[in-house]
């Protein structure tokens, strides 16, 4: 493997090395360990899509539920499933095999798939955010302002701009000339890792990664904060502690989730890097790609009555017509 693999090095016209393949070292330890996560990885990665295609899924088929709340849900469930999907299984057979190949264009398609489902994220969470903010601070409004087609606009554009503003980088990033070493030592194609292993000028590409950041995480973060600020100084004017209390329990499940989901990328991505050990940047990688498309279904579930309602219905129905089929065969 390690023989094939550094093969995957041509030289070009400057008698350069380039690069057509890398070694993503994942997380390195013995075996017992390794198949350890493997399965503990496996049992999340499975859990996470069954999980998030059941928000869906309730969503879809509950009236109850026909709201645009729960329809940037189901569009959050989509893109958590995206995301772990374009990260986990890659990792899974990293950890099987110590260490992993993946092609040039490989690492390239699933550096885009990753940054833009991010991105995606980010900005539906802002999206969520904006809705909260007309739901509580201007109720009148809300139901002519929220309709179905303001609210597919809304995803819409999340999903087009995230994907459209990651192509320029990713193009940008594919352009660079990659002439080694051909290790990475994380367990997918992040950016930073990726960049370290080029020999071209990044200065270019870096300016461009922050201004970028600054559209996709800053300003997002911003309208985020600007809403719950307003949101705070609206539910502290509410004269009825039991409507105080309910308006709080709506935007709970999505400020946990928000802070989660920002912190960790304010951790890699916007702290200096200097002096963070590569143990602790993989651990932060990992909250956002794989925990947290877990968690977020469960905080929206556990916290969310209406969700449980639909999910005891189900259940219930199931459990019904189960029955009913037994009282027909014994019949």
């Amino acid at each position: 493997m390690s023989d094939h693999l550094h093969q995957q090095e041509v030289p070009d016209e400057n008698n350069q090395t380039s690069i057509t393949a890398f070694i993503l070292l994942g997380f390195q330890g013995t075996q017992n360990t390794r198949i350890l996560l493997f399965i503990l990885f496996l049992v999340i990665y499975c859990v996470t899509v069954c999980v998030n295609l059941l928000i869906i899924t309730l969503v879809s088929y509950n009236k109850n539920l026909h709201s645009p709340m729960y329809f940037f849900l189901t569009q959050l469930s989509m893109n958590d499933i995206l995301v772990t999907t374009d990260i986990v299984p890659n990792m899974l057979y990293i950890l099987l095999n110590d260490k992993g190949y993946i092609s040039f264009i490989g690492c390239i398609i699933q550096f885009y798939f990753f940054s833009a489902s991010e991105t995606s994220e980010c900005l539906l969470l802002t999206v969520m955010s904006y809705d909260r903010y007309l739901a509580i601070c201007n109720p009148l409004r809300y139901a002519s302002i929220m309709n179905s087609v303001y609210c597919l606009k809304l995803a819409i554009a999340s999903w087009m701009l995230s994907f459209c503003i990651i192509s320029i980088d990713t193009l940008a990033t594919s352009m660079l000339q990659f002439c080694g070493p051909n290790i990475i030592d994380h367990f997918f194609c992040n950016y930073i890792p990726l960049l370290e292993t080029s020999c071209s000028d990044t200065t270019i590409v870096q300016i461009e990664m922050y201004i970028l950041s600054a559209i996709v995480v800053i300003i997002p973060c911003i309208i985020i904060i600007a809403s719950y600020i307003n949101i705070l100084f609206t539910i502290l004017r509410i004269p009825s502690n039991t409507v105080r209390q309910k308006a709080f329990s709506t935007c709970s499940s999505h400020l946990t989730v928000v802070s989660i989901f920002l912190g960790t990328l304010f951790g890699v991505y916007v702290l200096p890097t200097k002096g963070q050990s590569l143990n602790i940047s993989k651990i932060l990688s990992l909250i956002y790609t794989v925990v947290t498309p877990l968690l977020n279904p469960i905080i929206y579930s556990l916290r969310n009555k209406d969700i449980k309602k639909a999910l005891i219905k189900v259940v219930s129905s199931k459990s019904l017509s189960i029955s009913k089929q037994r009282v027909n065969i014994c019949c």
